[in-house]
């Protein structure tokens, strides 16, 4: 069992919290000009100018007092995201409340080099619990591991951006890059992406799911003539017993990093289209297998073991 924290070392925490301080563009005019005021006292004497840089120098001191007053008895929990997919701007949200006394200008991002974005908020009440929503951006596919949440004011007067870090460990799932133009799915027999062949599949008329363009290399016989003369184009009747079919796809984790994720994007956006139409897909893996089901719940188990291949076991 963890030992929990002393009390000299929960006091060390609260006297001495997790601090970042970085100058503004704003901070750094002030400062010269701060500095270019002390310089004209100094060389002339002018009871005016001494006055002025009191004033300027007591400004900063206000700055931080009270950017660190906001960023007391915080406290922060991670949301997270529905679905990130990589290279997209994907919404993240984080919970905020406050003891006591009010936060302005607060800023909540995440303390990690590999997700870039944040969120903002104006105002933080006492007592309640606020969500903050941010638009978040991977480049990477795969676990991304996340460990502290950053907290950053700019109150009261915008010199000084100051940060709170709050460690908290835990994992975001970025599935693959979306947009990849995939082929039409072959044969059982060709290649790694194949029709495993459905026993519900047959000759018939079967309740019509709708229509859509006739592909190239798609059966002829399946043109409703009237729909397609009436649109200009020709139509294909989806018909239920004849169309819905199980696909099986394979995706092999021993390629190298380029090819690697290009497999993972075209798999991903085959078992999409496929789920999509109404098909039920399956998905193997050097470490997972799962059985053909359809909709959107066999969607999110795909692309979870894809978000997975060349990064070991998912986690529970």
């Amino acid at each position: 069992m963890t030992q929990a924290p002393s009390f000299r070392a929960r006091l060390r925490a609260f006297l001495r919290p997790p601090r970042r301080l970085s100058v503004t563009r704003t901070g750094r005019t002030y400062l010269v000009l701060t500095f270019g005021v002390g310089f004209g006292a100094l060389n002339t004497g002018n009871n005016l100018l001494y006055l002025l840089l009191g004033l300027m120098l007591s400004m900063i001191v206000v700055s931080g007092v009270l950017s660190e007053r906001a960023l007391r008895w915080l406290k922060v929990r991670r949301l997270g995201a529905d679905a990130a997919y990589a290279g997209e701007p994907f919404a993240f949200r984080w919970a905020l409340s406050r003891l006591k006394g009010p936060s302005f200008a607060l800023t909540v991002s995440e303390d990690e080099a590999e997700v870039e974005g944040h969120g903002t908020l104006a105002y933080l009440p006492p007592g309640d619990e606020v969500v903050v929503r941010g638009n978040l951006k991977a480049e990477r596919r795969g676990p991304v591991k996340l460990s502290a949440v950053k907290v950053t004011t700019t109150f009261p007067l915008g010199l000084f951006a100051k940060s709170r870090i709050f460690t908290m460990e835990d994992e975001l799932l970025v599935y693959p890059r979306r947009g990849f133009a995939c082929a039409d799915p072959r044969d059982a027999g060709v290649g790694p992406l194949g029709d495993a062949g459905d026993p519900r599949r047959g000759g018939g008329d079967g309740d019509l799911l709708g229509l859509r363009e006739l592909r190239e290399g798609e059966d002829a016989r399946r043109i409703h003539w009237k729909k397609s003369a009436a649109a200009g184009k020709l139509l294909k009747a989806e018909r239920e017993r004849e169309e819905r079919k199980t696909y099986v796809l394979s995706l092999e984790g021993r390629l190298r990093t380029e090819a690697l994720e290009r497999k993972c994007e075209e798999v991903a956006a085959l078992a999409q289209r496929l789920l999509s139409e109404g098909h039920e897909v399956g998905l193997e893996t050097e470490s997972t297998r799962l059985r053909p089901a359809a909709g959107s719940g066999q969607q999110r188990r795909i692309l979870r073991a894809i978000a997975y291949v060349g990064y070991g076991e998912p986690s529970a």
